[in-house]
């Protein structure tokens, strides 16, 4: 017997210092790894996901589908669901004249951009040198991004029922800026008017250019169809 406690003491001696140094884990790491184990791997999002509402369509979307197309149906006389026109994209441009003297201007109109769509801009370049303006070729001159499917009807709800209501003596946007092809333009002067834009940290107010491209082939399907997804136009 005392043989056998001998030979086990010596076993217990010789442990490798991996195997202590597992046996003395605390009971956070296995609770942890349990945890993570759970998980799986880190989502990455998709293109149109976003950080409000990742898996839940639009609230803008689910209207299209289910008023504005019957309602288009009837009042463009189509007969196909496929032919009612919708929005295809959103292109915001944001031209910086103060950026030629100062390019760290950008970097504030950046910011109010991400802000206001929940997606980084990128930086637009001077394609020729002029002179009289002090601008040479390819200094950075403004901001411009592309909104598509849940960040594009996410985006124009917000403008149509919180952002344009904001604007000073607001009596409708103009109903003629189209430009034939079913393309609308729209001019906006302070960016303040968006909810989430904090005025107390604005360093200047700048406008920007709104154009929403859609499929519609004339003037007057892109205006109804945008006028029944809630565009104010003037009466």
């Amino acid at each position: 017997m005392a043989d056998e406690k001998k030979k086990e003491a010596g076993a217990e001696a010789k442990k490798p210092e991996g195997a202590a140094a597992a046996a003395k884990k605390p009971d956070g790491a296995k609770k942890s790894r349990k945890a993570g184990a759970g998980t799986g791997a880190v989502k990455i999002a998709a293109d149109g996901d976003t950080k409000a509402s990742p898996e839940k369509e639009p609230r803008l979307a689910t209207f299209y589908k289910a008023k504005v197309v019957p309602q288009l149906m009837k009042e463009l006389g189509l007969k196909n669901p496929m032919e009612v026109p919708r929005i295809q994209k959103i292109v915001i441009n944001c031209a910086v004249k103060d950026a030629v003297a100062n390019p760290k201007v950008l970097d504030n109109t950046m910011d109010d951009l991400m802000a206001i769509t929940g997606q980084k801009p990128v930086l637009t370049r001077a394609r020729k040198a002029i002179a009289a303006f002090k601008v040479r070729a390819g200094n950075p001159v403004g901001v411009t991004m592309t909104l598509r499917r849940a960040r594009m009807y996410e985006f124009y709800d917000r403008l149509v029922n919180f952002a344009l209501p904001r604007v000073r003596d607001f009596k409708g946007v103009n109903n003629k800026s189209f430009d034939g092809r079913g393309n609308y333009s729209l001019g906006i002067r302070e960016q303040i008017i968006f909810p989430e834009i904090n005025y107390d940290q604005v360093d200047k107010v700048r406008g920007m250019t709104i154009t929403i491209q859609t499929s519609a082939r004339t003037n007057e399907q892109a205006r109804a169809v945008l006028a029944a997804m809630g565009m104010p136009f003037k009466k």
